[in-house]
């Protein structure tokens, strides 16, 4: 996961664009009046406060010319940190998995969606129906889903949805069908299966694959997908898309915070980040921090480098659960990140079969894909007793099937998760 070089050149008086510019993260206290009497003198453009309880938090953008020692001279400035990008992200994918081609429509608790969205290998191995079967666990609460959006008309996700919001273009809704085209758009086709990019294999014809293989497109339909996969596990909670990121697959670090704070304000009860900073924005921490001190559970993809590091948000840990990929024969996926300090459980990301913009379906693959396995286990422990913060969240989804230290407590496990909670509630 890549992320635009935006450091150090804040530190540098150099001679540029008049209208070149950099955006600030900034802690002020008396939030942005204060900075809108300094940015007259300094030459900065206040844009809009980023929805901490104390308003104390502000976007700035300033000349490329303006040092951050002029900003954290101004009384009251209490910490400036560069708007970092973060980036979504899928993995190399190897061809459609058999699912993908089993159209057959069922009935899943009140909608009708593919057999093969349904009975994939992905949900027979964290074991999804045994445990809906055996403690009549459907989820419940709202997942707020932090991406590239949602397809709000997804016959899927009838029903399912609450309304949420779209920080990239600060407005309400966040259907991502309006990154694309309407000459892509209208030739999506259902019929035929063809690659879009690197990550996704999506049931649309050669020429939107054509259309969207393109760098401007590369994560359209990525929330789509996660929300899809949370529907999967847990179709009795309602999903919040909270649209922080790009067609494109990168978003600022500002706009997730936004999204952290909306969700909180707004009772979402769970979290899904299924994207990844390469450095740890302080503020995102410590709006994390505020999620699980109000009793959020949050869980994040630890990122598809396929080596033992640290991304954030799912490096916060004890805020956060970071989520490893496994694939179908219990094994870590080649693609993904590991490590004891990074991962708290794996779950499958290869090949998963889910939902894609304009009511169709697709496969795909990264740790992107594996976190809202643990998102909507997260949905189904508020089925059993709503009194489940990220703490016992976090121990109820350590019970899941070892596999070896770089995975964590193992492979996500959702019988032995539930029954678990259960055990902890006094319910068994």
């Amino acid at each position: 996961m890549k992320r635009r070089v935006l450091l150090l050149v804040l530190l540098c008086a150099l001679a540029v664009p008049a209208e070149a510019a950099i955006r600030l993260i900034v802690r002020v206290q008396g939030g942005a009046p204060v900075l809108q009497a300094a940015c007259l003198l300094l030459g900065c453009d206040v844009q809009y406060p980023l929805g901490d309880d104390e308003g104390q938090l502000v976007l700035v953008t300033v000349p490329l010319n303006l040092t951050a020692n002029l900003l954290l001279n101004v009384p009251g400035v209490l910490r400036v940190e560069v708007d970092t990008v973060g980036q979504t992200s899928g993995a190399t994918q190897s061809g459609a998995p058999a699912a993908l081609y089993d159209a057959t429509p069922v009935s899943y608790f009140g909608t009708t969606v593919r057999e093969g969205y349904v009975k994939q290998p992905a949900a027979q191995i964290i074991g999804l129906a045994a445990t809906q079967n055996r403690f009549g666990v459907r989820g419940a609460g709202i997942v707020a889903v932090i991406d590239t959006g949602v397809d709000s008309s997804h016959p899927a996700l009838a029903g399912s949805l609450v309304p949420g919001y779209d920080f990239t273009r600060n407005r309400a809704g966040a259907d991502e069908k309006g990154d694309v085209g309407q000459s892509t758009t209208a030739v999506i086709d259902q019929s035929t299966t063809a690659v879009v990019d690197q990550s996704t294999t999506a049931v649309i014809d050669q020429y939107s694959a054509a259309a969207l293989n393109q760098p401007q497109y590369q994560a359209f339909g990525h929330g789509t997908m996660v929300s899809g996969v949370v529907h999967l596990v847990a179709p009795g909670a309602m999903i919040m898309p909270l649209k922080a990121f790009h067609a494109d697959g990168t978003g600022y670090a500002s706009d997730v915070i936004r999204a952290v704070y909306f969700a909180v304000h707004h009772r979402a009860r769970i979290l899904n980040m299924s994207f990844s900073f390469q450095s740890s924005p302080m503020e995102l921490q410590l709006a994390l921090t505020y999620a699980k001190l109000n009793g959020v559970i949050s869980v994040a993809a630890a990122g598809n480098e396929g080596r033992e590091t640290m991304v954030y948000p799912a490096g916060y840990s004890g805020t956060v659960m970071g989520v490893a990929s496994t694939s179908n024969s219990d094994t870590l996926s080649t693609f993904s990140n590991y490590g004891q300090r990074l991962v708290w459980v794996g779950a499958p990301g290869e090949g998963i079969v889910t939902l894609y913009p304009y009511g169709t379906y697709a496969a795909t693959w990264g740790t992107s894909f594996s976190a809202p396995f643990a998102a909507g286990a997260a949905a189904l422990l508020l089925d059993v007793q709503a009194m489940c913060g990220e703490p016992q969240a976090a121990d109820s989804l350590s019970h899941a099937r070892y596999i070896n230290p770089d995975l964590g407590y193992g492979r996500l496990d959702l019988y032995q998760a539930v029954q678990a909670w259960r055990r902890a509630a006094g319910l068994q």
